[in-house]
């Protein structure tokens, strides 16, 4: 297998793009990361596309990359779709690693995009869907009632909202339902929601029946996806096994939003206290709104090539080499098993001839704050039930021991679906490069992604780890593997 290193990254600002397309978006990141690579449209060999949702959004199904790249002139060459879920942008760039590993390609691509937003949010919702087994939904759905709250669980829940009762953002909610209910043009939106909902069940019903759907209420209901749902539960059993708190998951949602604040790049720019964190709507116990992903659309990329072509281009300054990418599947497993997260770790530190402890930094897969917490312990960065620990003690921010998600990540950055993982590739090349400004890492030398992928029993049904290393600093390419 031959060194593979990124000569270019790029990501548009995440956020809500009403009046652009898939197509818009895709230009908006491909034209300036080839730019940035000093190459043509013409000097590609293979190129990954990742979309998870343009199908069931807008009913552009099986070619999508073909369709979404003609108008720049990207045509001719093998373009393989993407459709792993969350996972989808990682998945790309793993593919795109392998064709020049291989030997096959000396210049490949990978692009993800995402068009998450639409006027109706149950249509955006029931999407979410297709990261399930939508086929046996009726099991998961009962299995969801079976991971509920116990006494203890409802109690601390109830706890809480009594702390927070009077804050601003509970208050806020209440006054403002009761300001709407006099609105004449309240009452009109209220009724195009219910057109909205409507459509979306006749739809779900004719895919899964009537009966199933009239279960999904359950989980469709709210401003939620079901994976809060999962995630609130495997959060309670933390808290339950290991003694984790609110205060810990605040804390990580707290530092993702600091971080972002710095990311020019970010959905989210603003900045949120821990007691703010915490004093916000409820989503799913624990997890507050401020913890967890919003929706939204956008568009990164990145260009891979071999170390001949490092060298032709004249890229040996910029060149981040590429020391493991490794794509794996979940697995039947009980909750207490290893999970996938670890599990693939060991691969990637194996591949890399590399350990946790020499990890500068990490983008990790933080759909809401607890998941930061959990990939922290998987991944080897402390051990098991400390995750929130090392963040209240400041390990996980910039300028500690491991910084996570200095870009923000998920919670904080946004999560485009299929745009995601290569979001995370682009600022881990950014801070190997010396490139990310008041939120660059100091000495940054070796990163790591991780980037989960639709649920299946007790994990994510799929996901990529992959470790980066600098590029060499004055001492030529061979330093970094190119002979």
């Amino acid at each position: 297998m031959r060194d593979v290193y990124v000569i270019a990254v790029h990501t548009i600002k995440f956020g809500k793009y009403l009046d652009m397309g898939i197509k818009d978006l895709v230009a908006a990141t491909v034209v300036p990361c080839l730019r940035e690579a000093g190459i043509a449209r013409r000097d590609l060999a293979a190129l990954w596309f990742a979309n998870s949702g343009w199908g069931y959004a807008r009913g552009q199904e099986s070619i999508r990359g073909q369709v979404a790249l003609r108008p720049l002139g990207i045509d001719g060459i093998p373009i393989t779709n993407i459709e792993n879920a969350c996972a989808g942008g990682s998945t790309a760039f793993h593919h795109a690693w392998l064709g020049v590993a291989s030997g096959l390609y000396d210049i490949t691509m990978a692009v993800g995009a995402e068009k998450v937003h639409h006027h109706n949010k149950y249509k955006i919702f029931a999407g979410f869907l297709g990261g399930l087994d939508i086929e046996n939904i009726s099991r998961i759905i009962a299995d969801l009632s079976r991971f509920g709250m116990d006494d203890d669980d409802r109690r601390r829940m109830a706890e809480h909202v009594r702390r927070y009762a009077g804050s601003r953002a509970h208050r806020g909610g209440a006054e403002t339902k009761a300001r709407k209910g006099k609105n004449g043009a309240a009452r009109y939106g209220r009724m195009r929601e219910l057109g909205d909902m409507f459509r979306v069940y006749l739809q779900l019903s004719e895919m899964l029946g009537s009966d199933t759907v009239r279960d999904l209420r359950k989980l469709l209901t709210g401003d939620h996806s079901p994976f809060m749902d999962v995630y609130g539960f495997a959060a309670r059993w933390h808290m339950r096994k290991y003694g984790s708190t609110i205060e810990q998951l605040a804390a990580i949602a707290s530092k993702n939003h600091l971080h972002s604040s710095l990311n020019p790049n970010a959905q989210y720019t603003f900045r949120v206290t821990p007691e703010e964190v915490m004093a916000d709507r409820l989503v799913s116990w624990p997890l507050t709104r401020s913890m967890c992903a919003p929706i939204g659309d956008g568009a990164a990329s990145a260009v891979l090539c071999d170390g001949d072509t490092v060298r032709r281009l004249g890229l040996a300054s910029r060149a981040v080499r590429v020391r493991a990418s490794v794509l794996g599947s979940g697995r039947e497993r009980d909750f207490d098993d290893i999970d996938i997260g670890e599990r693939l770790s060991r691969i990637a530190y194996e591949k890399s001839g590399l350990g946790p402890g020499e990890i500068h930094l990490a983008e990790v897969h933080d759909a809401t704050a607890y998941g930061e917490l959990h990939q922290a312990e998987a991944l080897g960065f402390c051990a098991p039930g400390e995750g929130g620990v090392i963040a209240l003690r400041g390990e996980t921010s910039i300028g500690g021991r491991i910084p996570i998600n200095t870009s923000g990540g998920l919670e904080s950055r946004g999560h485009p679906i299929g745009a995601s993982g290569l979001a995370q590739i682009h600022e881990l090349v950014t801070q190997l490069r010396g490139e990310a400004g008041g939120r660059q890492v100091a000495g940054a030398r070796i990163a790591l992604a991780e980037n989960g992928g639709g649920a299946l029993g007790q994990e994510e049904a799929a996901m990529c780890i992959h470790i980066l290393e600098a590029p060499s600093r004055g001492a030529g390419m061979a330093t970094a593997g190119v002979q």
